[in-house]
């Protein structure tokens, strides 16, 4: 990627402000991304909680009554597919960018936007066709709890990524591998590679959290 552009001595006082301002800025994101896993990792953690508090207790033998029918298992695994190879297609087109090939990133990115768009279409589908009430059993109550707030970030997510994809238009594929012509245009490209890295950091733990309620849902119930 191209390097931080650093004011040389001598700029005017508004200029040496822009520059601490887009180094603000660049911190910003990466600040961001870091509380956004965190955020992410008590609120998704408080449903691993719950499926093992819950399945342990097994009160009155309604973690999992008999009789019980499962959620589609292959709409389960489609749904986690989709995600992981979402974020596996968008981590190996950045390094795309990387290398200067914006158009490349940009052809993933579309794709890796519509894979997660289909895993949300088919939550929300599954959501409306459950085999169970919401307040069944035990595990009905954690998987109904857990599968509205996914669907949400990772619609979230999607949105991010919809903006990454429009900001990326405008930019020269040249000013990701050469210094651009001004500091104005630097500091966007740089802001630009950060928010996409830190997005492709987001999207990968979400896919690791697709995965993990996958294996608790589907092989571990």
């Amino acid at each position: 990627m191209a390097q931080t552009a650093q004011p040389p001595a001598g700029l005017t006082p508004e200029a040496e402000e822009a520059g601490f301002y887009h180094e603000a800025a660049l911190n910003a994101s990466w600040t961001g991304a870091r509380l956004a896993l965190g955020g992410m990792s008590f609120g998704f953690g408080a449903f691993v909680f719950a499926f093992f508090y819950l399945r342990s207790l097994n009160s009155h033998n309604d973690w999992y009554p008999a009789g019980f029918k499962a959620p589609q298992a292959w709409a389960g695994v489609l749904i986690m597919l989709l995600v992981v190879v979402s974020a596996l297609l968008q981590t190996a087109v950045l390094q795309r960018i990387k290398a200067g090939h914006k158009g490349i990133w940009q052809r993933g990115a579309v794709v890796a936007l519509v894979l997660g768009l289909a895993a949300i279409a088919i939550q929300l589908w599954q959501l409306t066709d459950l085999p169970f009430p919401p307040g069944y059993a035990g595990f009905a109550s954690v998987f109904v709890g857990f599968q509205p707030v996914f669907v949400f970030v990772v619609f979230a997510a999607m949105v991010w990524l919809e903006i990454l994809i429009m900001r990326a238009r405008p930019i020269p594929e040249m000013a990701f591998v050469e210094q651009p012509p001004t500091y104005a245009e630097a500091f966007g490209v740089q802001r630009f590679q950060a928010n996409l890295s830190a997005f492709t950091v987001v999207w990968s733990f979400l896919a690791a959290i697709a995965i993990l309620f996958w294996v608790l849902f589907y092989l571990a119930a």
